[in-house]
């Protein structure tokens, strides 16, 4: 049976004020695909694309939407009598994430009785590869009478997505791979993603089920699924109080988005309630910074970021919020007081 004809990407010029920073990828280097690999999936349907499946790979980072998608699809398979196949991973960042995240992803897959939880590792956190990228820059810039490029991440230049996230997982695909190699053909990997149209320009135009035909060969076919990408902030945090799941404390915080504490695509309002948070941490960035000759963020710096840190806990230190505020702003205080109660939360919204 031939091959369905690749269907392009549609463009879409469109921006909103809305979104802290865009995270469109770099371009990628063209690279020789297996012929076995298809150009487009099977089947978009949900329940389809669970039972085709030999393993259901659920990607934790132990976000709110990561954590949506897994509480979600967690249902979708046990209805489908299909929960011996989901695994759950998460990729520890080490001691650039939030304290107790990956504790937490483990937690959260326990009650929803996920058989396995992966948790996978890149050697080397961030600053550590950040300071090992700007020596082989800084050589490479002497040699060609050249400027040093930047070693830190960027939004064209999200090697530490690859380099932190993604490569380790697909690792663990390869062991999923191995595991299943009695079959005698592609083992077919469905890897879900917690990633919404509404968080940046770039992932509206993710197509909500496709091929990764980057990571598949011709012993494995990776399906990307994206269940939860045309979802508000309201049905991720709706979700969340349906299962009664636990979320990190960091956006009762304030924080909008979870996994480094220090994300170079943060808001600046996210960057200095983490500096406020983890003050030791950022002066390791705010040293890195000199370290390399760079800011950590274009235009603004970990220095500025932990000024006005200090300026806004000499005004008023910052103190726990209530267990609920994030939810409640989303889906109201009936629902959050509710939710707490089965939490076994006595705390009020």
């Amino acid at each position: 049976m031939p091959l369905p004809t690749p269907t392009p990407s549609p463009t879409d010029t469109h921006q909103l004020s809305l979104f802290c920073d865009d995270d469109s990828p770099p371009p990628k280097r063209e690279r020789r695909i297996h012929p076995s690999v298809p150009y487009a999936p099977s089947t978009t349907d949900p329940a389809r694309l669970i039972t085709d499946a030999d393993w259901v790979l659920l990607n934790s980072s132990g976000g709110k939407d990561s954590q949506a998608m897994k509480s979600h699809v967690v249902s979708l398979a046990a209805a489908a009598g299909a929960l011996h196949k989901v695994v759950v991973v998460h990729a520890d960042l080490a001691d650039i994430e939030w304290e107790g995240t990956a504790s937490l992803a483990r937690e959260q897959a326990f009650m929803l009785n996920v058989p396995r939880f992966e948790v996978v590792q890149a050697q080397g956190d961030l600053l550590a590869r950040v300071a090992a990228r700007y020596a082989k820059l800084k050589a490479k810039a002497l040699a060609e009478g050249k400027p040093v490029a930047p070693a830190w991440p960027s939004a064209s230049a999200r090697w530490c997505t690859s380099d932190l996230k993604r490569g380790p997982i697909r690792r663990l695909m390869t062991r999923l791979t191995d595991e299943r190699r009695h079959l005698h053909r592609p083992v077919r990997i469905l890897n879900c993603l917690g990633q919404r149209a509404a968080e940046s320009p770039h992932r509206q135009k993710l197509a909500p089920v496709e091929i990764d035909r980057p990571a598949s060969n011709g012993k494995r076919h990776i399906t990307t699924w994206r269940p939860i990408h045309h979802w508000s902030d309201r049905a991720v945090w709706l979700e969340i109080a349906r299962s009664a799941l636990p979320y990190h404390e960091a956006y009762d915080w304030g924080m909008s988005r979870l996994s480094c504490s220090f994300c170079v695509l943060g808001c600046e309002s996210d960057l200095v309630i983490a500096a406020r948070r983890r003050p030791d941490k950022a002066a390791e960035y705010a040293a890195m910074e000199t370290a390399v000759e760079r800011d950590f963020k274009a235009k603004l710096s970990m220095r500025e970021i932990i000024a006005r840190a200090a300026a806004l806990e000499a005004e008023s230190p910052l103190v726990r919020p209530p267990h609920g505020t994030a939810m409640s702003r989303f889906v109201g205080k009936a629902v959050t007081r509710d939710y707490l109660a089965r939490r076994g939360l006595a705390t009020a919204a």
